[in-house]
Formats: C-alpha cells, sequence, structure tokens
C-alpha cells in the first residue's frame, strides 16, 4: 500500500506551524468528516495545521468510506482479517506521522491525536507504542484495544482524554470505563468527559473540552 490521502487546514494565523493536530476518522466515513471540526478549532489554536488522512482500507460496510480495519460482526470478515488490516493500517499511520512532522518542521511533542470511533481505537492503539510521545491523544466515541497488552506494550504515555456519549448504540459508553481503569493502572494521565444525552457523536460539550485539552498541551 502507498501513503495515506489527507486533506490539510493551515495554521490560521498565517505564519509558520508550532503545532500538529491529526484527525483520524471512524469506520465508514473519510479524513474530511473530521477536517472539518478545524474550523471550529482554529481560531483558538491559531498556529497549529490541521490534517486529516484517510484510512487506507475501502469499507467494506459503506463502500464510499474507508476503514482501518474490518469489523468481523459489523461486515462478516474474518478475525485474521481485522489482525491483518488493523497491523498494516498502524503501519501507514505511523508513517503518516511521521511524514507530517518531518514536513512541518516540528517535533512529536507539538502533535496531537483526535480519533472519532475507530479512529479513537487507532490513536489510542498507535500512541503509546512511538519513539517519542505525543503532546495529546483525545479519543471519542471508541474504545482501548487488548487492553490486557497495554503496560506492558506503552513505549511512551503521553495524556489521554476520553469522550464518550452517554447514550452511544454504537460503541457502548462502558467502553470509556475500561478504557480509563487500563490506562490509569498502566500509568497514564487520564482525563474523562461524559457527553450526556450524546449517542455516537461528538456534542458541542465534546468539542470544548476537546479543545481545552489540546490548548493546555500544544505549543502556541
Amino acid at each position: 500500500m502507498s501513503g495515506l490521502t489527507f486533506g490539510r487546514k493551515a495554521a490560521a494565523g498565517g505564519g509558520a506551524a508550532r503545532s500538529l493536530v491529526v484527525f483520524v476518522h471512524g469506520y465508514g466515513a473519510d479524513g474530511a468528516d473530521l477536517l472539518g471540526l478545524g474550523d471550529a478549532l482554529a481560531p483558538h489554536l491559531p498556529d497549529t495545521v490541521f490534517v486529516a488522512p484517510d484510512a487506507p482500507q475501502r469499507c467494506v460496510g459503506n463502500p464510499f468510506g474507508y476503514q482501518w480495519f474490518p469489523i468481523p460482526w459489523l461486515d462478516g470478515s474474518s478475525e485474521e482479517a481485522a489482525r491483518e488490516g488493523m497491523a498494516g493500517s498502524v503501519r501507514l499511520l505511523n508513517d503518516f506521522l511521521d511524514a507530517r512532522l518531518a514536513e512541518e518542521g516540528l517535533g512529536p511533542e507539538a502533535m496531537a491525536l483526535v480519533g472519532f470511533s475507530q479512529g479513537a481505537m487507532m490513536s489510542l492503539h498507535v500512541a503509546p507504542r512511538r519513539a517519542a510521545a505525543v503532546a495529546g491523544v483525545v479519543a471519542i466515541s471508541g474504545r482501548l484495544l487488548v487492553p490486557e497488552l497495554l503496560a506492558a506494550e506503552a513505549v511512551v504515555r503521553p495524556p489521554v482524554l476520553l469522550v464518550h456519549g452517554d447514550q452511544d448504540p454504537v460503541v457502548p459508553f462502558a467502553d470509556m470505563g475500561k478504557a480509563g481503569e487500563a490506562l490509569v493502572a498502566a500509568g497514564f494521565e487520564t482525563f474523562g468527559h461524559v457527553m450526556e444525552g450524546t449517542g455516537h457523536g461528538i456534542a458541542p460539550d465534546g468539542l470544548g473540552v476537546t479543545l481545552q485539552f489540546l490548548k493546555e498541551r500544544l505549543p502556541g
């Protein structure tokens, strides 16, 4: 597979970027689905560049969107296909992050990941296993995959914000607590925000908490 295609929003301040936010989309969507959030965040993060890659695989359940890995219970794929798909996506996402940092002339401490749903799962899996810690990870409406391996496999421990709607019919709200417990047990600085009355989406209060988390951790 070649590199990931992506969209980019330049720093609103017009100068050189001092920080980078990477949006990681969910199953069946694409990068543009989240890149629009940059419009709401940019006035408050004027020195920040926003990028959003498309996942590498066409989505089995939605041919107009993409997936980071197939989901057996949802699309009838095999567990082996899911594992292989995720392994390939992990490599490509890591390569993408390295390339964007080099292109923007930034270090990992100036980059944050904001993932939604399957993108949150990818972000929570990739960030702890990178060689150097990013500024932070925001995981919205997702879950922590293989939590039993986190403590042993974590190379770095960036701060994590978990955001979840308490009426989520797609990824159970209980998964937020499970992720939080595993992250804390593994030594991660972990924060949580419940979007009350929200389903599988991003409510204004969730976006507001995300912005505050990013402002406190990104340079500039």
